[in-house]
């Protein structure tokens, strides 16, 4: 998979969401004050980038699953491929997709946090082993402080490497961080000058066989915070329910086919990732998909999961990525069926489980 451009639009975050949160906030408030008119419209688009949690939509696009789905509804749903992951949160948050691929903290981070009401409407997988942190030298975590950490900053994986810092009594005052693209970290740690990197799949793998190497930690120490979504704008899935239930759908179709182990199915979206059958299965090996329905509308309903965007929005405000406006982790509300974190009266990210319930309810 590549990861790359799934953590990178912090970096587009902190450039030009500080600019337009007090003007969005503004906005949303005046427009929230406005009645909405409902559009219902039968035609539809939604966008993905590479990463192994996301490859089914490539196979469910090139294999006419979501158009099968699309016209059981009366509706057409474009699936498009970005490869660039910025790119396809820009192009949801502008509002030229309806729906768009992506993680819970880029979800409040960036459309959220400027405005647009979003839904969380899938919860695909969280990442189980995807993101690691890789020493040289040294086998022990705890060996990490007063290093040079080289990561995409305010990414996801800074967040990650947050969460490593505090299992072993540190923080992010005792290393440096040091950004650094993700095209490049790789051949960066074969420098001398490199510490301590954290890294993604497929970089991660290619990291780990490199000599003195040491991967001290990973994802899978913080199961279901790394989560992997498909979210789409809340008020045209409102406006348009079935663009949801036909999403759903399909979705879960390819899950059945993911859980039977699915040769074919599992080749194609080799193919698309870029890799063969055992790269692509040792990559779904480090992510726990939600192949069962029942599962995610668990998680969704969970106060876990609450518990988790608690902790995201804080690490999001304490590190400017809710805007240098932004007065606290709460100016963005995040609602979950177990409650709401933050403000009440500005709810721009959700998690709604009843399409897939309305799924699980008619099989």
């Amino acid at each position: 998979m590549t990861r790359c451009n799934r953590t990178s639009p912090k970096r587009f975050t902190l450039a030009a969401l500080s600019a337009t949160l007090s003007n969005t906030l503004l906005a949303t408030t005046l427009v929230a004050a406005e009645p909405a008119q409902a559009q219902e419209r039968d035609e539809f688009s939604v966008c993905w980038s590479i990463y192994a949690g996301w490859m089914p939509w490539a196979y469910a696009d090139v294999e006419g699953v979501v158009d099968k789905w699309a016209e059981e509804y009366g509706i057409s749903i474009d699936v498009v491929q970005v490869n660039d992951y910025v790119e396809s949160i820009n192009q949801f948050t502008s509002g030229n997709v309806d729906g768009c691929a992506m993680t819970n903290m880029d979800a409040l981070t960036i459309p959220s946090a400027s405005g647009v009401d979003s839904t969380a409407l899938i919860i695909n997988d969280y990442s189980d082993g995807n993101d690691g942190i890789v020493l040289k030298g040294s086998d022990d975590l705890a060996d990490i402080a007063g290093r040079q950490v080289n990561l995409v900053q305010f990414s996801v994986s800074h967040y990650f490497l947050a969460r490593a810092l505090e299992s072993v009594g540190l923080t992010e005052r005792d290393i440096e961080t040091v950004n650094t693209s993700d095209a490049d970290i790789v051949g960066l740690f074969s420098s001398d000058t490199t510490e301590a990197v954290a890294a993604w799949n497929p970089q991660l793998s290619a990291i780990a066989e490199m000599p003195d190497s040491n991967v001290v930690y990973t994802s899978a120490e913080i199961p279901g915070e790394i989560l992997d979504m498909m979210v789409v704008n809340t008020q045209t899935l409102e406006d348009n329910p079935d663009l949801g239930h036909a999403l759903v759908g399909a979705w879960y179709e390819v899950m059945g086919l993911i859980e039977a182990d699915d040769e074919n199915a599992l080749t194609i979206m080799a193919d698309a990732a870029g890799t063969d059958l055992e790269g692509y299965r040792a990559q779904l090996e480090a992510t726990y998909l939600y192949t069962d329905p029942a599962e995610a509308i668990e998680l969704m309903e969970s106060p876990e999961l609450l518990e988790t965007m608690e902790r995201v929005a804080e690490f999001s405000f304490e590190h400017g990525l809710l805007g240098d406006m932004a007065p606290n982790a709460e100016v963005v509300g995040i609602e979950t069926p177990s409650g709401v974190f933050g403000d009440e009266s500005n709810v721009q990210l959700r998690f709604d489980p009843s399409f897939t319930q309305a799924y699980l309810d008619a099989q």
